[in-house]
């Protein structure tokens, strides 16, 4: 897996908001998601694996304060918290949830640059040593986070990596739908069956694994995935 570009969801019902974001973000070098109300900010959480969230506590459908609950029952990114709510009782319920850090509206660019630069910097990734695989197309090594794909690197979300590296750890059995959701989203996701097969697409697309003709991961239906070592390779 090679290096990405820092990834910022920012989750605001302001479309003016969204868009200075989203400029000036991608100024400074990073990629942006953008979601207008929480149902939308959770789903890309979900599927797309930021690797720092900007979340306003007004949001149409539900209180910012209730997606950083969501949040934090099953993921650790960092969560910077905006809000036009500027007192003091607000912003220790904010970091009491869980929040990182909380700015209020309005905000200048380069404070709140200099903010995910920290968040960022912070962040403290789990560490690893699980096994290797290896065929005549497909290199995987899980202790140095790295996918190739007949000899280049092969760029995965965060979430596309993690379930590859759960059905490496287990090759040749089958992972049910409900151990893979619980592992990766947490125990309150494992009905969210659709997260899954959001990324199981988007990962076979990136190594060319046909669903019909697997070569590494195969469906069971209404079960779960296996990754098959070394057949069809």
């Amino acid at each position: 897996m090679t290096a990405a570009i820092p990834c910022v969801l920012v989750i605001d019902d302001e479309t003016q908001i969204r868009k200075f974001l989203d400029i000036g973000l991608r100024a400074e070098g990073y990629d942006v998601l953008l979601a207008a109300n929480a149902a939308d900010g959770l789903a890309l959480a979900a599927t797309r694996d930021p690797d720092v969230v900007v979340l306003d506590i007004g949001l149409p459908d539900r209180e910012g304060h209730e997606v950083l609950a969501e949040l934090r029952q099953w993921t650790q990114v960092p969560v910077l918290m905006l809000s036009v709510r500027d007192t003091e009782q607000e912003k220790v319920k904010a970091l009491d949830a869980g929040a990182n850090d909380y700015m209020t509206k309005p905000f200048g660019i380069q404070e709140l640059m200099a903010r995910l630069r920290a968040l960022l910097r912070n962040r403290v990734a789990g560490a690893e040593a699980p096994p290797r695989y290896e065929d005549k197309r497909l290199h995987i090594d899980l202790g140095l986070r790295e996918v190739t794909l007949d000899g280049a690197p092969l760029s995965l979300t965060r979430k596309e990596y993690a379930v590859l590296a759960m059905l490496v750890r287990h090759a040749g059995r089958v992972v049910s739908q409900q151990q893979l959701l619980r592992e990766i989203w947490g125990g309150t996701h494992v009905q969210d069956t659709h997260y899954l097969r959001i990324v199981l697409g988007k990962l076979r697309q990136k190594l060319g694994d046909d669903p019909a003709t697997p070569r590494w991961l195969k469906t069971e239906p209404g079960v779960g995935y296996r990754f098959l070592p070394g057949m069809n390779a």
